[in-house]
């Protein structure tokens, strides 16, 4: 498949419509319908659901936006990454990260390290270490700010100070807040959120111990600000890393530590034997350099 013809089909996916997209990518409209028909004939497939007001994409259609889409980031962050490879060192570094009490080094490293070579910039990308990993997998994300447990065989990484404490969000009015800490107890008949990842689920059981398999759990979060919103409607009480929550309100959101109290630490990861481009290579190092 042509990256110019998925960038076609994408165009069209966004538009709605061949018309619009036609314009948007300055091609003539019998061009640009000739090019999608020929891509669904070589691929098998139908693409789109053709409508007399706009066109919808089908299951396949679905499937080849989300991959197309990824594999444009891609092929972008490549020709970045090769247009940069000269004695000075500019370009983007791309960190991946949760909400963590962690991310507090961020600001510090990203800011000294822009004094030392100011034509560097930053990504940040916000997700769950599993999210985060799948994309350094990928190529797609230099480096991941990612909560233990993480496998992280495959990864150089340095392991952080910090240490984040789990702890129980409710909102101020919620009878638990009366509370100084939390117990497993004191969780097992009200209404939960626990965090998604499964191997953060399975550090929780090993804390609620017998209370585990008869939680009233109301549902799953991946990340803990949608989570608090949840919480802030008392919808629920959710389980979730402390850092996430530095920011908010404490009128709108409060938080009582379990009890024994469960932390965990975090690690600044990249993979390993991986080529990267100038301005990461050289951020690994100041990493290195700065919090090893």
């Amino acid at each position: 498949m042509e990256i110019r013809l998925l960038r076609y089909f994408l165009t069209v996916a966004r538009e709605e419509s061949i018309t619009k997209a036609a314009e948007a990518l300055h091609i003539t409209q019998p061009t640009l319908s000739r090019q999608m028909a020929q891509m669904e004939e070589e691929m098998g497939v139908k693409l789109f659901h053709r409508g007399t007001r706009k066109i919808s994409l089908t299951s396949e259609g679905l499937l080849l936006r989300r991959r197309g889409e990824e594999i444009l980031e891609l092929v972008d962050k490549t020709e970045r990454e090769l247009a940069k490879q000269d004695e000075t060192v500019e370009g983007m570094v791309s960190v991946g990260c949760g909400d963590l009490t962690a991310v507090q080094i961020l600001p510090d490293l990203f800011r000294s390290f822009h004094e030392r070579y100011p034509a560097v910039t930053f990504d940040l990308y916000t997700a769950t270490a599993d999210d985060v990993k799948d994309r350094m997998d990928r190529g797609l994300t230099d480096l991941g700010l990612l909560l233990e447990p993480v496998s992280i065989e495959t990864y150089d990484y340095i392991r952080l100070n910090q240490r984040e404490e789990w702890v129980v969000a409710m909102h101020p009015e919620s009878p638990l807040a009366e509370l100084e800490r939390v117990t497993a107890k004191d969780l097992k008949d009200v209404p939960l959120i626990l965090p998604r990842r499964l191997t953060v689920r399975s550090e929780l059981a090993h804390w609620f111990g017998q209370y585990y398999s008869n939680l009233n759990v109301l549902f799953t979060s991946n990340l803990p600000s949608n989570s608090c919103i949840m919480v802030n409607s008392k919808l629920a009480y959710a389980i979730i890393a402390q850092g996430s929550i530095s920011f908010w309100d404490k009128g709108n959101i409060t938080c009582r530590p379990l009890s024994p109290p469960l932390t965990a630490t975090s690690v600044l990861a990249w993979k390993r034997h991986q080529p990267f481009a100038a301005a990461a290579e050289k951020f690994i190092q100041y990493a290195r350099e700065t919090l090893g």
